[in-house]
């Protein structure tokens, strides 16, 4: 069981109670801020890239940020587990503000994407110094509510999000979405300082864990395959069509290579344990995101949905994300930790299969938009769940290796499902048949993560 770092007559208090209040606030706060950016660019990125000339590198200022990520997961899982959370935390704080800072202020379209990329390396080291402090702050019996509190965080940006991005674009200017969020991440960052201090490993035991420059380059290796893949996805060869589908197999194979040095030996074989905790969480990553940006485009391509509503049908599904994480984070140890992962493997893997039945069997509309609900409602089981675990199966020395891990395999989940999807709908010679195509693959991954589900825990039954 991971112990906390403050005394024993602390432990019984709740997230949002000392000592843990403003820790609570500040790093829910800095989970609200990434994911709120990365909501809001993608409402303003066609005014920047038509403001900007920059339409060839459309994809490459989604794909960059994503790729880049994976770089800083490694880099501060291993930093963390050196010397503990709070310098990789403030690197990372400021390897983001500083790729808003020069998006905000960019001129042309390759300074956007520079500082896009600058923003993902420190946003992806973010994620991972902030699952090392919850390890050392929090107590055990804590996790499921702070993870629960994290879901929140980042599933309230996709309501108001892309709304106030806009609004801000139109009354100001699209520099001020990036340049306003840096006025915010200061304070959220001070609300944090006061446990930090002391936090960090000695000189001594640093030493004990070396930096891992192989796990680096395989990491690097990884974000440019993902990129490839990503580009491969909208790059159209002419006269070449199979070229384009050589260089997609080339990725995976080549994503899939590099990821094997940074995930815990086993992942990709579903071994019991830690290794199909990481594997569930990319694969339930693949099959969600994987069909969900295609529900909006289904409904305005097949039902003549306008695009606002058609956006808004993905509110249910984030609202259920929310409301399941916190139900899951009050019952604690009342449901088991494969239990939920189960439970919401197959909500997730049962509303893909709505919605592909929609579009095949030509269904109405109302029959994806309610499905999504309990495609939101299983993410909120499973994602807290598997994090919880991933902590309960580390130890202080090798926890900065799982969370970067973890999220290793999240991004890269819906990474490499993204660009896939991509792939097979353009492969279809009619819109219904591309639906039907992108919503069968979201389907196959969540089959895949419904099988693995039961082999989180090392014991089998």
């Amino acid at each position: 069981m991971r112990r906390s770092t403050l005394p024993a007559t602390e432990r019984t208090a709740g997230i949002l109670q000392r000592p843990y209040l403003w820790v609570t606030v500040g790093t829910c706060a800095l989970v609200f801020l990434a994911a709120f950016e990365s909501l809001a660019v993608t409402t303003i990125m066609p005014l920047v890239s038509r403001e900007l000339d920059g339409a060839s590198l459309y994809a490459l200022a989604f794909a960059g940020p994503l790729a880049a990520g994976v770089i800083g997961n490694v880099a501060a899982g291993n930093w963390s587990d050196r010397r503990g959370p709070t310098v990789p935390l403030y690197a990372s704080v400021a390897l983001f503000v500083a790729g808003l800072l020069i998006a905000g202020t960019a001129a042309s379209m390759p300074m956007l994407v520079a500082g896009r990329l600058v923003q993902g390396l420190g946003g992806g080291a973010l994620t991972v110094a902030l699952y090392v402090l919850v390890a050392r702050i929090f107590p055990g019996t804590l996790h499921p509510k702070i993870f629960a509190a994290f879901s929140a965080a980042w599933v309230i940006p996709s309501l108001v999000g892309p709304f106030a991005a806009g609004i801000v674009a139109q009354v100001f200017s699209w520099h001020w979405v990036f340049l306003g969020v840096v006025g915010l991440v200061i304070p959220a960052l001070l609300m944090i300082a006061p446990v930090l201090k002391g936090m960090d490993r000695p000189g001594a035991a640093a030493a004990a864990t070396p930096w891992a420059i192989g796990r680096l380059g395989w990491a690097a290796l990884a974000a440019v395959a993902v990129l490839g893949l990503n580009l491969s996805a909208e790059v159209r060869i002419q006269g070449f069509p199979a070229a384009t589908a050589v260089l997609a197999v080339a990725a995976v194979a080549l994503a899939l290579a590099a990821v094997r040095p940074l995930v815990p030996r086993g992942t990709l074989l579903a071994r019991r344990g830690l290794p199909s905790v990481i594997l569930a969480r990319g694969l339930a990553s693949a099959s969600f995101f994987g069909a969900e940006v295609y529900l909006p485009y289904l409904l305005i391509e097949q039902y003549g949905f306008p695009p606002t509503f058609a956006g808004l049908t993905l509110t249910g599904g984030a609202l259920a994300w929310a409301a399941a994480a916190a139900v899951q984070g009050r019952l604690g140890d009342r449901l088991s930790n494969p239990g939920a992962v189960s439970a919401g493997a197959f909500m997730v893997l049962g509303a893909v299969i709505l919605a592909l039945a929609t579009t095949a069997l030509h269904w109405p509309a109302a029959v994806a938009i309610v499905g999504w609900i309990f495609a939101g409602g299983g993410m909120g089981l499973l994602y807290p769940r598997l994090s919880v675990m991933t902590l309960a199966l580390s130890t202080k020395d090798n926890e900065g290796f799982n969370s970067s891990a973890m999220s290793i395999s999240d991004s890269l989940g819906g990474a490499l499902a993204l660009a896939t999807t991509g792939i097979v709908f353009t492969a279809f010679t009619t819109t219904a048949a591309s639906f039907a195509g992108v919503f069968t693959f979201a389907a196959l991954m969540g089959v895949a993560a419904a099988v693995v589900a039961p082999r989180v825990t090392s014991r089998a039954g």
